[in-house]
């Protein structure tokens, strides 16, 4: 089977416009976050999230996976706000949850889940690897731009690294399990 050019091209440029808009809006919504004005961070993970579903060829997958990805994170970042682990700037809407624009960040992450992250599937190990170096780094970055601050000692960090070890496999098992299959590719001449 011969793969148009077209087709070739437009995959990685979709994936590389979604993860420069990904990484946006994760800024935007910790830098609004730490400076009081969270609701402007918020808008622009779901103006990124609405393109991303505009774009999506499975929105069943994506809306599952923003879904699965929310309230894992209000189990880890209930928990660790409640446990004073991760301080976050801004209160959640009451004090078991997290503050709404950490379950934004949530849903933004899970947009890359299916096609940018898909060198993951099928690979705990790995996913579990990434997730535990991964998950600590974005929060020590959230940190520093005090969108966030850590508990004292090293607790914080490993829970971050405990929590997003057991998460990054779990939503990037569910990413591989929801999605449809890919459409058999066309013959170039048909």
């Amino acid at each position: 089977m011969v793969v148009s050019p077209g087709r070739r091209q437009r995959a990685p440029a979709r994936t590389l416009v979604l993860l420069l808009a990904y990484q946006a809006a994760w800024f935007a919504c910790v830098i609004g976050a730490a400076n009081d004005m969270a609701d402007a961070g918020i808008a622009a993970v779901a103006a990124v999230i609405v393109v991303h579903l505009a774009w999506s060829s499975d929105r069943r997958a994506d809306a599952i996976l923003i879904g699965a990805a929310i309230a894992l994170g209000a189990l880890l970042d209930g928990w660790l706000s409640r446990t004073g682990l991760v301080v976050y700037a801004g209160a959640g809407p009451s004090a078991d949850w997290p503050p709404v624009w950490i379950l934004a960040m949530w849903a933004l992450f899970a947009i890359v889940l299916r096609e940018p992250l898909r060198w993951m599937h099928g690979r705990p190990l790995l996913a579990a690897s990434f997730g535990a170096v991964g998950g600590p780094f974005a929060y020590a970055a959230a940190a520093r731009l005090d969108a966030c601050r850590f508990g004292d000692g090293a607790q914080p960090v490993l829970a971050l690294a405990i929590g997003w070890a057991v998460a990054m496999p779990l939503l990037l098992a569910l990413a591989r399990r929801v999605q449809r299959p890919a459409e058999p590719l066309r013959e170039a001449n048909a």
